[in-house]
C-alpha cells in the first residue's frame, strides 16, 4: 500500500498543516496508508483523534517518514528528515527553488523527487493547485486586518450625533491576488482604495472591485513576464513608479504593498523620502518584507515606527491564519496528488506540463533549469 507521510512543521512561527482531515479522509478511502506524526496538526484547529477518525495512523516523526513513497509538507522538509526517506520518495511542498535552490541538494544526494507548489504552472487546469494564489488571498486579508487594527482612526464612513468621521484612505501597491484581496477586503470595511500595478492590464480587476486604478506612463515598457507575474523592470520604470506613488502614499491613511518578482529581491516603490511626507499615525504594511520589501524603511519580521509612520515587515502572514491557509492549501495539495496517484498507486507521466513544471529534482537529477544552473548539475 502506497505510504503518505505528514509531519510537523518546524520552522518558526508555522502553524500550518499539508493535510487537513477531510484530505486525509478520501486518500484513506482511495487505498492510500496516511501517516500523520502526533500533533502535526493541532496548532491548525485538528487534533490527532480527528485524524484518526479519518483513517490516519498518528506516530512519532521517524516512523511516519520511514517506507514514505510521498511527504507531503508546507515548508521545505528540515535536514534531518531526508536520511529518514528512502531513495525516490516523493517530496511535495513549498521548496523555495528560485530563492535558495543550493538548498535543494539533498534531493540529489538522496536520489529524491520534489515538486515545488509554487513552480506550478498558471495554467486553466492548475488553478485548483494553485498554492501560491491561496496564501496570497489570506496575506492580502489579513495585511488589511493588520492595518485596521494599528491605524489611530476608522476605515468607513460615519454619520454620527457628534458628527460625520471620514472613510480611511487606503493605498495598494500591486494588484496580483494578495493586491485585490486586499482591495476588496478594504473596500468591505469602508475605506477609499486606490491600487498601482505595473501591469495596465490590472485596472480592469482592481475597477471591478471599485478602487481607483492609479496609472503611469512607463514608455511603452513590457511588465508582464511569464505565467501573468510582474517582471523585473528597469531602474528608469521604477523611478517613474516611484514618484507617482509618493504622491498619492502622502494623501493615504494606510499603504499596503505587494509587489514581487518570482526569484528576484521585491522592487522598491516606496522611499524612505515617500514616507517622511506621510501623515502621522499611517500605516505602512509590507507584504514583500521576505524579499526585500517595498519599502526602503521595512525590517522583516519587525514593526519600526519612523517620523510617526507604523512601518510593519510580517513574514509568513498565512501561518497567523492557520485553519483556513491549510484547507485551501490541502485542497490545493489534493489536486496536485490527482496527477500522480491513481487508485492507490504512484503513476508519474513527466511529460504533463504540470508536473514538468513544478518538478525540482526527478529521482536524484536537477529537472529545472534554474535548479540545475545553481548546484551546477546538468538539467534532467
Amino acid at each position: 500500500m502506497m505510504k503518505i507521510a505528514v509531519p510537523v512543521e518546524q520552522q518558526p512561527g508555522e502553524a500550518r498543516v499539508a493535510l487537513i482531515p477531510e484530505s486525509v479522509k478520501k486518500l484513506v478511502a482511495a487505498g492510500v496508508e496516511v501517516s500523520m506524526e502526533a500533533g502535526a496538526g493541532r496548532r491548525a484547529g485538528f487534533s490527532d483523534e480527528e485524524y484518526a477518525a479519518a483513517g490516519a495512523k498518528i506516530s512519532d516523526r521517524a516512523a511516519a517518514l520511514q517506507g514514505a513513497d510521498i511527504l507531503t509538507c508546507v515548508n521545505r522538509p528540515e535536514q534531518g528528515d531526508y536520511t529518514r526517506l528512502k531513495a525516490k520518495s516523493i517530496v511535495i511542498g513549498f521548496l523555495r527553488p528560485l530563492d535558495d535552490p543550493a538548498g535543494l541538494e539533498p534531493f540529489l544526494k538522496q536520489e529524491l523527487t520534489g515538486f515545488a507548489m509554487e513552480l506550478i504552472p498558471r495554467i486553466t487546469r492548475a488553478q485548483s493547485m494553485d498554492a501560491l494564489s491561496s496564501m496570497a488571498t489570506v496575506a492580502g486579508y489579513k495585511a488589511v486586518i493588520l492595518a485596521a487594527d494599528r491605524l489611530p482612526r476608522l476605515f468607513p464612513l460615519l454619520m454620527t450625533a457628534a458628527g460625520t468621521i471620514p472613510p480611511a484612505k487606503v493605498l495598494v501597491l500591486g494588484a496580483g491576488v494578495a493586491g485585490l484581496q486586499a482591495i476588496a477586503t478594504a473596500r468591505r470595511l469602508g475605506a477609499v482604495v486606490e491600487a498601482y500595478d505595473v501591469r495596465a492590464i490590472a485596472g480592469e480587476q482592481v475597477r471591478s472591485l471599485g478602487a481607483k486604478f492609479l496609472e503611469v506612463d512607463l514608455g511603452g515598457i513590457q511588465t508582464e513576464g511569464e505565467g501573468g507575474y510582474a517582471r523585473e523592470l528597469s531602474e528608469e520604470a521604477l523611478r517613474r513608479g516611484r514618484e507617482m506613488v509618493a504622491k498619492h502614499a502622502a494623501a493615504s491613511d494606510v499603504v499596503i504593498t505587494t509587489a514581487q518578482v518570482p526569484g528576484k529581491r521585491a522592487p522598491l516603490m516606496l522611499t524612505a523620502e515617500a514616507v517622511s511626507s506621510m501623515r502621522l499615525g499611517s500605516v505602512i504594511v509590507d507584504l514583500a518584507a521576505g524579499t526585500g520589501g517595498n519599502c526602503a524603511l521595512t525590517k522583516p519580521g519587525e514593526t519600526v515606527v519612523e517620523g510617526g509612520v507604523t512601518i510593519m515587515g510580517p513574514l509568513n502572514i498565512p501561518a497567523t491564519v492557520p485553519l483556513h491557509s491549510s484547507q485551501l492549501y490541502s485542497r490545493n495539495l489534493m489536486s496536485f496528488l490527482g496527477l500522480i496517484v491513481s487508485n492507490g498507486t504512484l503513476k508519474i507521466d513527466m511529460q504533463d506540463e504540470i508536473l514538468k513544471g513544478a518538478c525540482v529534482a526527478f529521482e536524484g537529477g536537477s529537472a529545472h533549469p534554474k535548479v540545475a544552473a545553481a548546484l551546477g548539475q546538468p538539467v534532467a
